[in-house]
């Protein structure tokens, strides 16, 4: 099927990126990134018709626009904040995608549910009032961002309590490895004690694998019986 095959071509594009990421050729790395996602996109539009369709695949379009807007974010200011629009947008539309897709199983189990509501909002807290004193102009803006991320991995463990398997564990763990790229990459560009090796590397494989799981997990959840 041709879904399958751009699938397997964003894997196999995704390990070769990664490897010349990891060896620090980064001017190869900056040509070769916004050729990633589009195969990802290929793959949701080959896979044929499904309820969530045009919700993931905005999604994915507007981390497109995200990834090659952030390509130019050292050159000025403005394309990391419209970056940082564009991935916005993206989580607002998983969340969207998440919150529609069909449930499964008739309950959830509230204790769980509530223990996974405070870890994400003690998460939250503590990452803001970590980088705070280092946010200056982007005090405002990190928050909001921080704020829909979090509500997007709410909105994947939810849907990881009624959803069946193994779709929701494919998007509630793209969810939190989508989250810790974000942390990484805020970390690496607004706290001015972090040190961290391979930054570049971390944010991207994470990044990478978690559209990838998420995807896979939206098209479990869509399989037809």
């Amino acid at each position: 099927m041709k879904n399958e095959f751009f699938l397997k071509s964003y894997i196999g594009s995704s390990t070769l990126y990664l490897l010349i990421v990891f060896l620090g050729q980064e001017q190869l790395a900056w040509f070769m990134k916004p050729f990633l996602i589009p195969f990802l996109l290929l793959g949701v539009i080959f896979h044929g018709n499904f309820p969530s369709k045009k919700l993931l695949l905005t999604a994915l379009v507007f981390s497109w626009i995200g990834d090659v807007l952030l390509l130019f974010s050292n050159r000025h200011e403005a394309y990391f904040i419209s970056g940082l629009i564009a991935f916005l947008i993206s989580h607002i539309v998983y969340i969207i995608t998440f919150s529609k897709q069909l449930k499964i199983r008739n309950r959830k189990n509230k204790a769980i549910f509530w223990i996974g509501v405070t870890v994400i909002i003690v998460y939250l807290m503590t990452m803001l009032a970590i980088l705070s004193p280092s946010l200056g102009d982007f005090k405002i803006p990190i928050f909001i961002y921080a704020l829909v991320l979090s509500t997007m991995l709410l909105f994947a463990f939810k849907g990881f309590l009624i959803w069946k398997e193994p779709a929701n564990w494919y998007i509630l763990v793209g969810a939190i490895i989508f989250v810790s790229s974000d942390s990484i990459l805020a970390f690496d560009k607004f706290y001015l004690s972090a040190s961290i090796i391979q930054a570049p590397f971390l944010i991207m494989v994470t990044y990478l694998v978690a559209q990838y799981l998420i995807v896979k997990g939206i098209f479990s959840l869509n399989q037809k019986k």
